[in-house]
């Protein structure tokens, strides 16, 4: 089956932001359309649909005469991003475990399993794809439009951030705290789930 415009699109913004995430793409990099052709593996209006999504979530800047830069990672935005986070977050899981349908919880039962396996494995990689996945499946069931797009950009600078500083031991810590709050999303509760994420984002600002 072919793919379609907006899912090659998609791919594309997956293959690149995870490459900015995992600093493959360095903070400050200056590349062209065509290197990021190349890496994504994925034709041109795709690659610049992605572009500009990256741009949009203040992953990527164009520089005139200079071209496509990879931003830089601030010492003052951890902090700020997690603010934010903080704010935002537990009221995104309170509204998805309300209003989740089932697929949503069991896509998200999955990709607790998927974190798990990744904890085991000791595969930093592998759970930042997951907990990509972990974030689109919560934009998607989340019926506050305007919330999801306000966490969308910061969960993608959190896990840029989180990987400059990513061991087995954060790992394992995070993905504890995620199946909590997968857990309460699968069983409705909305104030255990909005608890659970608090928990979560305390963790991950430590």
């Amino acid at each position: 089956m072919m793919e379609t415009a907006g899912s090659q699109a998609h791919l594309a913004y997956l293959a690149l932001e995870g490459l900015i995430v995992t600093l493959k793409l360095k903070p400050g990099a200056l590349v062209t359309e065509r290197q990021l052709i190349d890496l994504a593996g994925l034709g041109r209006t795709p690659v610049r649909e992605a572009i500009q999504k990256l741009e949009w979530q203040g992953l990527m800047a164009v520089r005139p005469r200079a071209g496509l830069q990879v931003t830089a990672i601030r010492p003052q935005d951890h902090a700020e991003v997690m603010a934010t986070r903080r704010q935002l977050e537990p009221m995104a899981a309170d509204l998805v475990a309300r209003h989740a349908q089932d697929s949503h919880r069991e896509r998200l039962v999955a990709c607790a399993q998927t974190m798990t396996a990744c904890s085991i494995r000791s595969d930093v990689e592998g759970f930042l794809a997951a907990d990509k996945d972990f974030d689109e499946i919560m934009e998607e069931a989340c019926p506050n439009r305007f919330l999801t797009a306000a966490l969308a950009p910061l969960q993608t600078h959190s896990r840029r951030l989180w990987f400059t500083r990513a061991d087995n031991r954060h790992m394992d810590g995070s993905v504890e705290r995620h199946v909590k709050v997968i857990r309460a999303i699968r069983n409705g509760d909305g104030p255990a789930a909005a608890t659970a994420m608090t928990e979560l984002l305390d963790y991950l600002s430590a």
